[in-house]
């Protein structure tokens, strides 16, 4: 899967030590998906990271580009447990 990531996006990666492959993992098969409330052509894919602890790692991606583009990815604390 061809993805193409913001400058935001990229920025958070590193700062978050959030490597490609785990955003790539979770775009191609997420446990949950869905469509971001505030923003119609975004969507949030959903992961467990097993390798950091199994926390579940949430990238928004906008699907409407070709190829998707990544917005943003972040542990999201709110999901914890949900995988």
């Amino acid at each position: 899967m061809q993805l193409t990531y913001t400058q935001h996006a990229l920025r958070q990666m590193e700062r978050r030590e959030i490597p490609w492959s785990w955003v790539e993992r979770v775009v191609a098969s997420p446990s949950h998906r869905m469509r971001d409330p505030e923003h119609s052509t975004v969507e949030r894919f959903y992961g467990p990271i097993e390798e950091h602890d199994g926390r579940v790692l949430r990238a928004a991606v906008n699907t409407s580009s070709d190829p998707w583009r990544v917005v943003t990815v972040f542990f999201d604390r709110a999901m914890r447990g949900e995988s």
